[in-house]
């Protein structure tokens, strides 16, 4: 008998993991020790599965394989395609981009990251962008997030999606303002035989959501757009920005987004963009009043039956129709021990990274509004080097450890391994050093208010 691997897999390996196996359809990538590698290989289309070159090891993983489907058979001679042969990416693995793919924007929101309303950042070229398409089919890169600016501006929206498709790249999600997502859009995308999901911004009823994005009739293209994601079998999720503006209607705000089909929400302050300084009216809220909305609210969240997957930025997450106990603090390392010392200070910039409309390599895109930008490298200069030998991948490499000695104050503190670091994008909300102490993390962590939701949760169990 003889076997291939199914065509959805393919085989490759980065700098320091060097053997894995890819799932085209769904962007996950498993990694495997050098035996499990030596047994998928002589799955080729050529080997038969009785050779006596087959140690007993070999053939007890390819059953395995064939168990799960992983592997199938094949006529001899039927050997693998070429875009599923073993190759070696010139760079160090990550799991996702998301990419702004335009700096241009149809809204005017009061604290866009990118100014986007004036394009600040504006967009790179057609080439450019399949060049950064072809890019990061060479490193290996399985999964892309698309965002703007609002990303269905492109003119080239189509052709760039055409050519993530055909290199098997896997579009999981587009975030949208909503107003250009229409049938069309969706039977777009369909005939490519794709369903990314669609994260909306939403920012709170009583005509809130239309002040925050400076357009007349946004909430009323948001909610069609999420109601026509929900009739068609798009699954939705939400960002939803707080201010003194629209915070008491959090609870009004969310289950209104219940009603539209969103499956998820999350919230966040806004930043403290040039652009919310510029147009935010004074409306920010102070880091107490925050975390204290946020006490308030999660009693209110189960009392309405966890209607969806909520998270309460840093400091609070819950699924869908769990239980009060099944929380958890979404800053938290869950480990708390000296373990965390070699655990990278953010695992979420270390799986995905952010590509800015200027073609910027970033941590994440709340670091695009600020000046510690010009220490990262440009996609267009090569991401191969971007992701091996650039400032952006020692600062995603730091692990914990190192964190602690450029920071004597956190090094001394108890609650180091749960807090971790906290989040550099919300240390630099406060000073210009990346590796600057995240007060927001502090304010759960050492000011109490880890044992404020513990209360409140305890109440409710």
């Amino acid at each position: 008998m003889v076997y291939k691997l199914n065509e959805r897999f393919v085989l490759r390996g980065w700098e320091r993991l060097p053997y894995a196996v890819q799932d085209i359809e769904t962007g996950n990538t498993q990694f495997i020790d050098e035996l499990t590698f030596r047994a998928i290989s002589f799955c080729d289309g050529n080997m038969d599965a009785n050779s006596p070159l087959l140690l007993p090891a070999h053939k007890e993983i390819i059953e395995k394989l064939i168990e799960n489907g992983a592997v199938v058979p094949c006529e001899k001679g039927d050997g693998l395609a070429a875009y599923q042969k073993y190759r070696v990416c010139p760079s160090r693995y990550i799991k996702t981009a998301h990419w702004s793919v335009t700096g241009r924007c149809n809204y005017k929101c009061r604290h866009c990251y990118m100014a986007a309303p004036d394009a600040k950042y504006g967009e790179l070229t057609h080439e450019q962008c399949l060049n950064i398409i072809d890019q990061l089919y060479e490193c290996g890169i399985a999964n892309v997030t698309l965002t703007g600016g609002e990303a269905l501006v492109r003119h080239d929206f189509w052709e760039l999606v055409d050519r993530m498709v055909a290199y098997g790249i896997n579009i999981e999600t587009i975030y949208s303002n909503g107003r250009l997502v229409t049938e069309e859009t969706l039977d777009a995308l369909e005939r490519r035989r794709i369903k990314p999901d669609f994260s909306f911004s939403y920012d709170g009823v009583d005509g809130w959501h239309n002040w925050l994005r400076g357009m007349d009739g946004a909430e009323n293209d948001v909610a069609r757009a999420f109601k026509l994601c929900r009739d068609r079998g798009f699954d939705t999720s939400a960002e939803l920005c707080l201010h003194q503006g629209n915070k008491h209607l959090l609870r009004e705000s969310i289950n209104y987004l219940v009603s539209l089909g969103c499956g998820s929400v999350k919230t966040n302050p806004v930043a403290e963009t040039e652009t919310w300084e510029k147009f935010g009216e004074a409306k920010s809220l102070a880091m107490e009043e925050l975390y204290e909305l946020y006490l308030e609210y999660i009693p209110k969240f189960y009392e309405d039956g966890a209607p969806l997957t909520l998270m309460l930025g840093g400091f609070f997450h819950a699924r869908k129709g769990s239980k009060p106990e099944d929380y958890h603090i979404t800053l938290e390392r869950l480990d708390g021990t000296e373990k965390m010392n070699r655990v990278p200070i953010c695992g979420h910039a270390r799986q995905v990274m952010y590509i800015a409309a200027d073609g910027k390599i970033l941590p994440c895109m709340a670091l695009s509004s600020m000046s510690v930008q010009d220490k990262f490298p440009g996609i267009l200069n090569g991401l191969g080097k971007g992701l091996s030998d650039s400032f952006y991948m020692d600062f995603i490499d730091t692990r914990l450890e190192q964190y602690l000695a450029k920071n004597p104050e956190c090094a001394a503190c108890d609650q180091k391994y749960f807090c971790g670091g906290g989040c550099r994008a919300s240390a630099l909300m406060f000073d210009t050093d990346i590796y600057a102490k995240d007060l927001y993390a502090c304010g759960i962590f050492k000011s109490g208010y880890r044992e404020k939701i513990e209360s409140v949760i305890k109440k409710l169990s």
